[in-house]
């Protein structure tokens, strides 16, 4: 641990999390990290509620990881994960290619309850995860009609009333 920095090395690797040593403290006690702050001051409240949640997250990556998990849904609609590079058919009149970047790994699974596939995103980062499924949802978001699109496996899609409902 070196001054304004983390270090958390588990058996999945390891993260470093970065904070100001001017407005936080961070100090190791028997196996348990306590995270302070040296005033009272609205910045360094927040801060430290941060930087506590950073080293959290750190240490639940480094040891279980994190996933996202992202179903397919539409006539047609496939993915498919070649090596690094995830290879969408989202409806669109070319295939769309999404690249992971380091440290997060993606793989598909047949999907459940109506969805034809699942992409499974995982790695140590919880923050790069979340962006990464976010990137790939924004590929083809469901759309509120028939749901078609790519939505988070626990998502609610709310359902409009198509023009024939009027009346």
């Amino acid at each position: 641990m070196s001054p304004g920095s983390v270090s958390v090395i588990g058996p999945k690797g390891n993260l470093a999390v970065a904070f100001d040593p001017a407005q936080i403290t961070v100090e190791v006690n028997d196996g348990s990290v306590q995270v302070g702050r040296r005033d009272e001051s609205k910045f360094a409240r927040s801060l430290h509620g941060l930087i506590r949640a950073l080293v959290a997250n750190a240490v639940t990556g480094v040891s279980n990881g994190f996933q996202k998990r992202l179903d397919v849904h539409g006539v047609g609609f496939r993915a498919d994960v070649q090596g690094r590079k995830l290879t969408l058919e989202i409806g669109y009149s070319h295939s769309v290619v999404y690249e992971a970047p380091d440290g997060v790994e993606i793989a598909t699974e047949d999907g459940q309850g109506g969805a034809q596939v699942r992409i499974v995103v995982s790695g140590i980062d919880k923050q790069k995860v979340g962006q990464v499924a976010a990137d790939i949802r924004f590929k083809r978001k469901p759309e509120p009609y028939k749901g078609k699109g790519i939505r988070y496996q626990d998502e609610v899609i709310h359902f409009k009333a198509g023009k024939t409902a009027v009346g």
